[in-house]
């Protein structure tokens, strides 16, 4: 197995056919081998934009085509490094402001600072929440986002908001293995009692019952995992995330999983972060395929795991540019 793209052609059931001939794409530097295919899907190109970093670390921004009355879209995630990822987007969405175009679309195939998101504890930040006052206060108009932390991310903005979902890809390619005879009688698995209703979405694509990893959070980027409700004997269990980040919570889920007897494991999560020492756990545990979209570049040492599989995410993420110009419903494209 590789961790090469691959488009799902079940996915054009879900195309429309758009009037793409008004629409500007930029791109920042976080994801431009991503922002690249969707402009391909649109068939459209990339506009021009110039990005750089000045010798004290300050980067600079200058949009180098006419964007009056025409509406952009402005794709980045804002992964690792994220503040200056950030930065580039808040920038880029100033300059495209300021250079009078119609109305400024900031496309984040992935939201960095989602998970801090309420006070756990006395005297925290709410980062997330300051994050998507800044994105609007630069003059975003709305913003598209995939796989947020939580739904309810949604209402932290004062701007229209389309959350997307790497649902289809995730279960189009799940379907497909099914189909094929490679996976024998699927369970899928939340990770934690926060994600069942993502993986109740899961099971009911694949026609297959649920369990649940319970597990205790004592600090930052480190949990405990305790037991399982559920039966995974025999079977194929499916762990269903939103991101795999330090990979500690999912290698240790899977190591439970094959205590209690489960045949195969597969991981699907939309975002590979797989920061720290992710990519060796990985390597040493007992997932047997990891699945993910390409919303994040792959770091240097995920790229050589042959348990994984990147799914590309442009058509969907293009698909909701295309609805979005036309005033078409987004969320047809989830029904």
């Amino acid at each position: 197995m590789s961790a090469t793209p691959l488009t799902l052609p079940t996915l054009e059931t879900l195309m429309c056919e758009h009037d793409t001939s008004n629409i500007l794409i930029f791109s920042g530097r976080s994801n431009p081998a991503l922002a690249q295919e969707m402009a391909q899907c649109l068939g459209t190109e990339l506009g021009n934009v110039l990005i750089k970093t000045f010798s004290d670390g300050e980067t600079y921004v200058q949009v180098q085509e006419n964007v009056r009355g025409r509406d952009v879209f402005v794709i980045q995630s804002t992964c690792h490094p994220v503040n200056q990822n950030l930065m580039e987007l808040l920038l880029m969405i100033d300059a495209l402001k300021r250079a009078s175009a119609k109305s400024i679309t900031a496309v984040m195939p992935y939201f960095g600072y989602a998970r801090q998101d309420r006070k756990t504890q006395g005297r925290e930040a709410i980062s997330a929440k300051l994050v998507a006052d800044m994105i609007a206060t630069a003059g975003a108009t709305r913003v598209v986002a995939m796989d947020l932390h939580t739904g309810q991310l949604q209402g932290f903005f004062n701007i229209l908001t389309d959350h997307l979902y790497a649902t289809p890809l995730l279960t189009d390619y799940a379907s497909r293995r099914l189909a094929k005879g490679d996976l024998v009688e699927p369970v899928v698995v939340s990770p934690d009692a926060g994600g069942v209703e993502r993986a109740r979405v899961f099971a009911k694509k694949l026609n297959a019952p649920i369990a649940i990893i319970d597990k205790r959070r004592s600090a930052h980027n480190v949990s405990e995992v305790y037991h399982i409700i559920g039966d995974v004997a025999g079977k194929t269990a499916v762990i269903v995330d939103d991101m795999i980040d330090t990979a500690g919570t999912v290698c240790a889920g899977a190591k439970l999983l094959k205590d209690h007897g489960a045949k195969y494991i597969m991981v699907m999560a939309a975002h590979p972060v797989l920061s720290g020492p992710a990519a060796e756990r990985i390597a040493n545990s007992t997932i047997d395929e990891l699945i993910v979209t390409n919303s994040i570049p792959l770091t240097e040492a995920s790229q050589n795991l042959k348990s994984l599989i990147q799914l590309s995410a442009a058509p969907l993420l293009a698909e909701a540019i295309g609805r979005i110009h036309d005033h078409q419903s987004v969320s047809e494209m989830f029904e």
